[in-house]
């Protein structure tokens, strides 16, 4: 079995990581761990996470640096659920072994580094393992990220609206001339478990934030290889993003050529669901899987692609679990879909 580790185990994603990880067949928990000043340290986590009673079993322990050197020589996998500014300042304590590092924060996904400071709000001070880093959009980059040694995990919109996009992009379906325009609500549980007014679930409506500015358009448009624009919305519901995206495609494209994009590049990939109908939240939330569907006026030219995935899963936890099975080997969907065969 390969030790693995999970900091941040507290949080929303970190507790998803903890139960993928307690059920996986070639994983077994050996820390599970919280920062240094957290409310949570020296809890039992089925204490903070009540759902995981009876499931696992283990105390949030408080995070030193001679803590993180010692993981990093002695576990196999380490997950990282905290902030972009931990992941930041740990990961060169945590890349000094042989350990794999699987990164949920935004830390490591941008490479130009002005691009980064302005959308984070602090300079990267570590290139050498921002250089290194691989990108961890699964069922693209799977034969990089077997040879990673830090995977900067996705985020969750991007997830979304990269599974929906890179399909036309890499069929050069787009027409250039005009952005990707991607709308994208998700639940409050994307905002972290940490109380605030923002994402109270009392205080939260249906709402735009982050408008022309959110971080994630940068990382949605350096993998896309275009500009987009994205705006994310706040829904007064727990989990579950659902994005719905008009493009432009070239003229004469038909629909079965959108079809033949998507059936290529998704067929071998059980967790990308390609659907009759557009997707729908009820049946991704609790699931690793993406549902995909898609609309072409011909006429016109403008082609609206439906993408739905739960934010805590396929957003980031289960995505995770999918790099780290590739990483060491196995079948992607091992430990997420039953049945799977390592």
């Amino acid at each position: 079995m390969l030790k693995a580790c999970v900091l941040g185990a507290s949080g929303y994603t970190g507790a998803e990581l903890v139960r993928l990880l307690a059920s996986h067949a070639k994983f077994s928990i050996a820390e599970l761990c919280v920062s240094q000043h957290s409310e949570d340290a020296n809890k039992c986590v089925s204490q903070v996470h009540p759902y995981l009673n009876g499931q696992v079993k283990g105390q949030l322990q408080a995070l030193t640096n001679s803590k993180l050197a010692h993981l990093s020589q002695h576990m196999d996998a380490i997950f990282l659920a905290t902030p972009h500014e931990a992941s930041h300042d740990w990961m060169p304590i945590l890349t000094t072994g042989n350990a794999k590092v699987f990164d949920l924060s935004g830390a490591f996904r941008l490479k130009d580094t002005q691009v980064f400071s302005q959308y984070y709000g602090f300079e990267h001070r570590h290139l050498s393992q921002l250089h290194s880093a691989q990108y961890g959009l699964a069922e693209w980059y799977g034969e990089q990220i077997q040879q990673a040694k830090i995977i900067a995990v996705p985020g969750c919109y991007p997830t979304a609206s990269l599974t929906a996009l890179k399909p036309l992009m890499e069929n050069q379906l787009l027409d250039p001339s005009m952005r990707p325009v991607i709308n994208a609500v998700s639940g409050v549980s994307g905002a972290g478990r940490k109380a605030s007014l923002t994402s109270s679930f009392c205080e939260v409506s249906l709402q735009a934030y982050g408008v022309l500015g959110h971080r994630h358009q940068p990382e949605i448009a350096a993998y896309l290889g275009t500009d987009v624009i994205f705006t994310p919305h706040l829904g007064n519901f727990k989990r579950g993003i659902l994005a719905t995206i008009t493009v432009k495609v070239h003229a004469g494209v038909t629909p079965q050529q959108v079809d033949s994009a998507f059936q290529q590049a998704y067929a071998e990939h059980p967790m990308i669901r390609l659907l009759p109908h557009f997707p729908k939240l009820d049946d991704v939330v609790k699931t690793p899987f993406c549902d995909l569907h898609w609309k072409l006026d011909a006429q016109s030219g403008y082609l609206v692609i439906g993408s739905a995935i739960d934010n805590l899963l396929k957003g980031a936890a289960s995505q995770a679990i999918q790099c780290a099975n590739l990483t060491f080997g196995y079948n992607s969907a091992l430990g997420l879909i039953a049945g799977t065969e390592s």
